[in-house]
């Protein structure tokens, strides 16, 4: 990939050109947005050099760009512009160097060649002029241009001094690979292997933002398998490594879960782009190394898996430093993964439907994506065979949707209009009648109708509170569902899970 020139269209590149001009400064564009656009790729964020002072020049840029007040790092020397989706970061050409137990960099001035040098991989180490006098102008001391062409990524220095500066590259190495479908040069891979405990000063929160850039590649598992290769996953993620390996006894083998595991996160990017609907896919089989179990004459079981691994999901976005936000979503696919694979094993009843939809909610739609992303089996019989019962599911889902509305559930009985027909207190009591009614509902006993809703509760309400009480004293707590207020019934197993 040999271009001499680099053909200056944006108008943003060619408005700042022009103020560096009437300012005197001398600037290019580097990195992201150069390696992209010689990729063929659009170019969204830009980069910066400014040969003197970056954060003046921001200052300036977004002045005459009617941009709002420049987001300045004074000790850096960097500064970050706003301008409607876009982000520009602006820099002085700077020489960093790093205490070996420190991500801050003592920081001085240098040349453009000395800024590119310390930058991750020769493929970001590229820069154009920006200024009239050799606007277009490359500038590419490490053959970065060579590298975008035969698609590897290599550093600009000896990888291991690349990494020592910043451990994070390490991360970046393999998010890259399966963002751009790269390979990585083996003394890279080498050096993030040796070097891979080094990740340890970097903080959690920018592991966990490059996890997560990874995760958003069209084929994450390329970077995962490196991770894993290179022994990074048993630094940042090692429940992931754990998944690992196959063990025989007798006739029988399970198959590798973590090879399994990523070829089900590859299946659901090609289905959607939600990053933490693939988070659900990499953990869905996350708690299978804690629930292996050998039964003779069956062989390996993974009972419970899908119940424990909701649970450890918690702890791991915690751990992770991922936003708390989003791990009921992931707890609750994790939990209900297997639920329509039971349903696939079995008839379809109306009754099973109507509790799938109920315990999944909102996330009913990316439950089926999921599952059939968990369709990894090399039988194609099977996999047409079970693809055509998730149709039949889905088929039965809008039945029932249409004549129950089980989507836009709202109970028919609310907790006050139960104790003033029943003529009860406030208490556990109330949970219990309002649980019965919905059981009702759900299994076609009753419609989900206000009037048949009072109904049942008159004619069932003393044998629902002898059943629940003892000696006065309800001893039958109401179901409580992390995400609904209701008990998920015990899930079934699945083959292909």
């Amino acid at each position: 990939m040999a271009v001499e020139r680099f053909d200056v269209r944006e108008p943003l590149l060619v408005e700042l050109g022009a103020l560096a001009d009437r300012t005197g400064a001398r600037i290019a564009a580097v990195g992201g947005y150069v390696r992209d656009v010689l990729l063929g790729r659009d170019g969204k964020d830009i980069d910066i050099v400014v040969l003197g002072d970056g954060v003046a020049f921001a200052r300036e840029a977004a002045r005459r760009l009617r941009a709002g007040d420049p987001v300045v790092f004074e000790k850096f020397g960097t500064a970050m512009v706003h301008l409607g989706d876009r982000k520009v970061e602006f820099v002085g050409a700077r020489k960093e160097s790093y205490a070996r137990d420190s991500r801050k960099p003592v920081v001085d001035p240098g040349t453009i060649e000395e800024d590119l040098a310390r930058r991750d991989f020769t493929v970001n180490a590229i820069a154009v002029w920006l200024n009239k006098a050799d606007k277009g102008t490359i500038v590419d001391p490490f053959q970065g241009r060579d590298d975008l062409g035969r698609r590897i990524l290599k550093t600009p220095r000896d990888p291991k001094a690349t990494f020592d500066d910043d451990p994070l590259r390490i991360m970046r190495a393999m998010r890259f690979a399966a963002q751009l479908d790269f390979d990585v040069d083996p003394q890279v891979l080498a050096a993030a292997k040796s070097m891979r405990e080094r990740l340890g000063i970097v903080s959690q929160e920018r592991i966990a933002e490059e996890f997560l850039k990874l995760m958003q590649a069209p084929r994450p598992s390329v970077g995962l398998s490196m991770m894993f290769e290179t022994g990074v996953m048993d630094v940042v993620f090692p429940e992931g490594s754990r998944l690992a390996g196959v063990e025989q006894r007798q006739e029988y083998h399970h198959k590798d879960v973590l090879r399994h595991t990523l070829k089900v996160v590859d299946n659901i990017c090609e289905m959607s782009d939600n990053v933490w609907l693939r988070m659900a896919a990499l953990l869905h089989d996350i708690a299978k190394p804690k629930t292996k179990a050998f039964k003779e004459g069956i062989g390996w079981t993974f009972h419970g898996h899908e119940e424990l691994g909701a649970r450890m999901v918690p702890q791991i976005f915690r751990r992770m430093k991922f936003p708390l936000t989003y791990a009921p979503y992931v707890e609750k696919l994790v939990r209900l993964h297997l639920r329509p694979m039971a349903l696939v094993d079995s008839e379809v009843t109306d009754s099973a439907v109507r509790r799938l939809m109920f315990d999944a909610g909102d996330e009913v739609d990316d439950l089926m994506l999921l599952c059939r992303a968990d369709i990894t089996s090399k039988n194609p019989q099977l996999v047409e065979r079970v693809r055509t019962n998730y149709d039949l599911v889905i088929k039965k889902m809008a039945e029932v949707e249409t004549r129950d509305r089980i989507r836009s559930w709202q109970p028919p009985l609310r907790g006050e209009e139960i104790m003033e027909i029943c003529k009860f207190p406030a208490g556990p009591i109330i949970g219990v009648l309002k649980d019965a009614i919905t059981d009702a509902i759900l299994d076609g006993k009753i419609p989900n109708e206000h009037d048949a809703a009072v109904a049942f509760l008159m004619s069932q309400k003393d044998a629902i509170v002898a059943g629940a009480t003892q000696d006065g004293t309800v001893k039958k707590t109401p179901r409580e569902d992390l995400f609904r207020g209701k008990t998920i019934p015990p899930p079934g197993d699945a083959k292909l899970s």
